[in-house]
């Protein structure tokens, strides 16, 4: 009992965070690409430094976002798994792109705009789906119950 617990909220980390760390890449990058369209140029040096400030400085908003996005979708996506097994790893990355698209569509309905600016369009909206897709199959894979003994 011990280790399912471990494992389901190590699984859960490991996914959070997989999908903050895109997530937040992919909201860095689709920034770029708006001043880009007003006809700056951005170097690969200045994407990179902003990615990564982006993904140390957004933990306080963001990432509270996505835990709350994942402890609603990855409960669903196992009590559904319990219906078709064998379609777990299709349903937890489904799970976790749904999640974090609800997450932020919910966050506009709420707040009336849509707080992080990359997810205003259709090509932000399913850039965050990919970010929660990879943390869906990440959750997939680390939870998996081990049927060999070595």
């Amino acid at each position: 009992m011990h280790n399912i617990i471990v494992k389901s909220v190590s699984s859960f980390l490991a996914a959070v965070i997989a999908a903050y760390i895109l997530g937040a890449i992919f909201i860095s990058q689709g920034n770029i690409a708006s001043v880009v369209a007003m006809g700056f140029d951005i170097s690969m040096a200045q994407r990179f430094d902003a990615a990564l400030h982006d993904v140390t400085h957004m933990t306080n908003i963001y990432l509270p976002v996505i835990a709350v996005s994942y402890l609603i979708a990855m409960p669903v996506a196992t009590f559904m798994i319990k219906y078709v097994p064998h379609q777990r790893m299709i349903l937890y990355v489904l799970a976790g792109a749904v999640g974090l698209v609800t997450i932020h569509l919910f966050l506009k309905l709420l707040l009336g705009i849509s707080g992080i600016a990359a997810t205003r369009t259709v090509v932000g909206l399913i850039a965050q789906a990919i970010a929660g897709g990879v943390g869906g199959y990440l959750f997939h894979v680390i939870s998996l119950k081990r049927t060999d003994p070595g």
